[in-house]
């Protein structure tokens, strides 16, 4: 699969620039920290920081599709229409580029529909499921332009994906350690 070569690649890249991940790993962490909560994120981090997050968080090497899908499948549920169809229609854009097409998808994945408009969160959550098991980058990029997804993802996984920062964030309740 290609994609999976292009993340070693990437992981390859990094390395070859010297140890940067670890200072990088700890001063992204450290920038997402002057986030009050995941919707300061949300609003006020640029696309690249949310990038940067999610492409090193969300991958079936880190958090296997099995585990995945059944949460996207909740957090699609609870996201809003409009919201819905942007995602999807990112999804299918991408997608395009890739040469699959919304039909094809829609025939692929027993979709109701290829109207991003029309879709029920059950059509968006097999496409998003799909998207991340065959194509994690383009899950990774419109996550960093929908990141209202990520917001309604079950705690242990994002816990699991964002570490020390989402517990700040999601876990603040009376948990006192």
């Amino acid at each position: 699969m290609s994609s999976s070569n292009e993340y070693k690649r990437q992981v390859m890249n990094d390395l070859a620039q010297g140890n940067v991940e670890s200072l990088d790993d700890s001063e992204s962490t450290e920038s997402l920290g002057n986030y009050q909560n995941f919707d300061d994120f949300a609003q006020r981090s640029s696309r690249n920081e949310r990038h940067k997050l999610f492409s090193r968080s969300f991958h079936p090497d880190q958090i296997p599709s099995s585990q995945m899908e059944p949460e996207l499948q909740k957090a699609i549920s609870q996201i809003k229409p409009n919201e819905r169809d942007d995602v999807a229609r990112d999804f299918f854009e991408h997608l395009k580029k890739r040469g699959l097409s919304d039909r094809d998808l829609e025939r692929q994945l027993g979709l109701s529909t290829h109207n991003p408009k029309r879709m029920s969160a059950d059509d968006v959550s097999k496409l998003a499921g799909f998207v991340y098991h065959s194509h994690p980058d383009i899950f990774q990029e419109v996550l960093a332009d929908q990141p209202a997804i990520v917001k309604f993802l079950s705690n242990p996984l994002v816990g699991a994906a964002l570490g020390a920062v989402a517990a700040k964030w999601f876990g603040g309740h009376g948990h006192h350690h």
